[in-house]
């Protein structure tokens, strides 16, 4: 029954000698459910494979055998969002060059020795990189993780039900690469001593679990930039405290000292005393500047706000109407307008266009689900209209390029990118050449126009030159596109948002800037006693003026971060 099922995909992939596939859709629940839940064993024909992707597909129980063996040269295996679980079988090792694996929102419970990831002796996955397990419902991990992947670099197990870390994963030497853990949002209760081994740690996310403790030795990681114990209820107050409000700096700081209650005999180190001080005269003299007490009051003062405000509210609200041609095309867009962001301190800028990125990655589905894009509000003359245009009659200023018509524009991209093929034969495509096959078989193209007639926007290809963000824009105009549904577009708006919200906290807590002086942090304009980050609502109408969706609504936004307090 499978044999009969057609997969064209593969048919242009073999034709073509392509190094990238992409499955997904909805025509793939019906084809992997004919296969017996499982991928087609003529995937595993396809040797020349560097990337592969199937998500979204509720059908996908295990990948299948063979995959090992008939991709030897894959870099970059991607199962997201399918139905793989309890555990795999077989398991997906050896794969000598796989580089990134990504197994997220799946229903992963268990990895065991012949039921995992590959083998530990030799390494099953000797060069992977990255490893997304975010999302499952493991409740352990397998023992033999660190030797089956022993230049692993970045570890992301957020969202499963584990409630301790295997010792083998810490021991000397086990992962001397591995520079970020993240863990939030699972069931810990302690963390290990041991994890000082983990030489080149950079980031580690531990929020939301149940740990009483931090070890001090955690102070001993050489290399330690970004931690987050929030939502863990500490047994020492003054650390449950700082790691809600100070800087990794003082929180290791105060680590390496001992904290409070270590060692009477040692009494108070002078160290911890003096960042202590320093950090209440700041909190006093912030609490003085806002005229807020002491409580909860104070604490709410310290949160970042969001204020949404109302359409009736807004001196010039914006105006989104849709014409009839993009229901065959991309029919779905939400927007909204932002003020109050600083893009201007340290990495601020860097920061928010590459969760873009990763937004377009992981929560876009490569863009196939969604497409972002943001645009300096003052470069806008509103209203705005979205429509589709034939290829020949949509002309655009790309970023960093010159006007071109689209068809132009997708025909040099497309040479671009087989050029690149040519140059780079082992590696990937990256860039706006990844996204140009979104486009195949559309007869007209999506566009956003503003009110002087120019395209802003060319989803989900690209933005307009003229609505660039630069370090100085503080107001934003932000757009989600989807070609798959309405609710897609308000979940990654919601994301986005959230999103952006961090990056101004972070700022704001002058963690851009950890080199500045005390006097020259205080400097830094400060969330607390100053104008909360305002969210405008965003009209989306059909062009007879009836309401089509406004955002944020009621419903969105409802799940703020921990440190977000949205305010309607």
């Amino acid at each position: 029954m499978a044999a009969s099922e057609p997969w064209p995909e593969l048919e242009l992939a073999e034709r073509e000698r392509r190094r990238e596939l992409m499955l997904t859709g909805p025509g793939l629940e019906e084809r992997v459910r004919a296969a017996g839940g499982r991928l087609p064993p003529r995937l595993f024909t396809l040797p020349l494979l560097h990337y592969l992707e199937v998500s979204g597909c509720g059908s996908l129980r295990e990948p299948g055998p063979g995959l090992a063996q008939g991709l030897p040269q894959l870099h970059s295996l991607v199962l997201r969002r399918n139905a793989l679980g309890p555990s795999l079988s077989p398991e997906l090792g050896p794969l000598p060059a796989l580089r990134v694996l990504d197994l997220s929102g799946n229903a992963l419970e268990a990895l065991p020795p012949g039921q995992g990831l590959g083998p530990a002796e030799p390494p099953g996955l000797p060069q992977l990189q990255s490893l997304n397990l975010s999302g499952n419902r493991l409740r352990e991990l397998p023992a033999d993780l660190a030797r089956c992947a022993p230049r692993l670099q970045t570890l992301n197990l957020t969202g499963n039900c584990l409630d301790s870390f295997p010792a083998a994963l810490f021991r000397p030497g086990a992962l001397p690469l591995l520079s970020e853990l993240a863990a939030a949002d699972n069931c810990l209760r302690e963390l290990s001593p041991d994890i000082a081994h983990l030489i080149s740690l950079k980031t580690l996310d531990l929020a939301n679990n149940q740990l009483s403790e931090i070890p001090a030795e955690l102070a001993d990681c050489p290399k330690l930039k970004e931690i987050n114990f929030r939502g863990n209820k500490l047994k020492d107050k003054r650390l449950e405290k700082m790691v809600h409000g100070c800087q990794t700096k003082s929180i290791l700081e105060y680590l390496r000292v001992g904290g409070r209650g270590r060692g009477k005999g040692k009494g108070k180190p002078e160290g911890a005393e003096k960042e202590e001080g320093r950090r209440r005269k700041r909190e006093r003299k912030q609490r003085k500047e806002s005229g807020d007490g002491e409580g909860p009051e104070a604490e709410d003062a310290r949160r970042l706000l969001l204020r949404v405000l109302h359409v009736s509210e807004s001196p010039a609200p914006m105006t989104v109407s849709v014409s009839p041609e993009v229901k065959d095309v991309r029919p779905y867009i939400v927007g909204a307008v932002v003020r109050g962001m600083d893009l201007q301190a340290g990495n601020a800028l860097k920061r928010f266009l590459t969760s873009q990125t990763k937004l377009h990655e992981d929560m876009c589905e490569k863009r196939t689900a969604a497409t972002i894009a943001t645009h300096d509000l003052g470069a806008i003359k509103g209203p705005l209209l979205y429509g589709a245009r034939p290829p020949q009659d949509l002309k655009i200023v790309p970023l960093g390029r010159r006007e071109a018509k689209a068809e132009d524009l997708v025909r040099q991209l497309q040479l671009e990118a087989e050029e690149q093929r040519k140059q780079k034969r082992r590696q990937n495509v990256s860039g706006l050449h990844r996204y140009l096959h979104l486009l195949d078989g559309k007869e007209n193209y999506p566009c956003l126009v503003d009110a002087d007639g120019d395209v802003i926007s060319f989803p989900p290809i690209i933005n307009s030159e003229k609505t660039k963000i630069k370090k100085t824009t503080s107001d934003l105009f932000l757009e989600v596109t989807s070609a798959a549904s309405l609710q897609i577009c308000k979940d990654v708006m919601d994301a986005l948002i959230l999103k952006m919200a961090e990056i101004n906290k972070y700022t704001l807590e002058n963690k851009e800037g950890e080199s500045l002086s005390d006097s020259e942090a205080d400097a830094v304009p400060g969330q607390d006693g100053g104008a909360p980050l305002v969210v405008e609502q965003v009209r989306v109408v059909d062009l007879e003026g009836s309401l089509r969706v406004v955002y944020p609504s009621k419903t969105d936004l409802g799940v703020a971060a921990p440190h977000v307090t949205v305010v309607r």
